[in-house]
C-alpha cells in the first residue's frame, strides 16, 4: 500500500487499472453493492478494484474475488465483458480533484449469500434483476453501463 499523500498525487495525477465484476446467480440476478467509500459513495455498484503495481491480472482478480466476495475464482472461470472508463468528479480522499479509471470488466456466475460478504467496501448487498438496476437512481451509471448492451 501506498503512503496517503503518495496515493493522492498517483490518484490526482494518472488514470488507475481496475477490475469490477458483474457476478449473476444462477437465476442471472446481479449482485451489487452500497459503497462506503468515495468514490460512488451511496451508490450501488458492482464490486471490484484497482490493480496494483507489479501485480500481474490473474492475481488481482483472484485477491479481489477473495476480499470482495470472500470465494475463490480464477480469472479463467469469468468472461471478459470489455474495458471501460470511469470519470468521477470526486476522489477517495475528497473532493479537490477528480478520479479516473480504465476498468476492465469480468462477468461470473456465483451463487453467494449477501448476508455473509465483506463490508470493507460495500455496507449493504442485494440481488437485482437487470431490469431493477437498470430502472434505479440508486444504481450508479458506470454500473448500468455494463448492462445496456445485454
Amino acid at each position: 500500500m501506498l503512503e496517503f499523500e503518495t496515493f493522492k498525487t498517483v490518484v490526482a495525477s494518472t488514470p488507475l487499472v481496475s477490475i469490477d465484476l458483474v457476478v449473476r446467480n444462477q437465476a442471472s440476478e446481479v449482485l451489487l453493492g452500497l459503497r462506503n467509500n468515495r468514490p460512488a459513495q451511496g451508490y450501488w455498484f458492482v464490486p471490484g478494484g484497482r490493480i496494483r503495481k507489479d501485480e500481474r491480472m490473474a492475481d488481482a482478480f483472484h485477491r479481489l474475488v477473495s476480499g470482495e466476495l470472500g470465494v475463490e475464482a480464477t480469472l479463467e472461470q469469468a468472461r471478459f465483458l470489455g474495458v471501460y472508463q470511469h470519470f468521477y468528479d470526486d476522489n477517495f480522499s475528497g473532493r479537490d480533484f477528480s478520479t479516473h479509471y480504465v476498468v476492465l470488466g469480468y462477468e461470473l456466475t456465483l451463487d453467494i449469500v449477501p448476508g455473509q460478504l465483506p463490508d470493507d467496501q460495500h455496507c449493504d448487498y442485494h440481488w437485482f434483476t437487470v431490469e431493477q438496476l437498470l430502472s434505479s437512481e440508486q444504481v450508479h451509471q458506470h454500473t448500468k453501463d455494463y448492462f445496456l448492451n445485454d
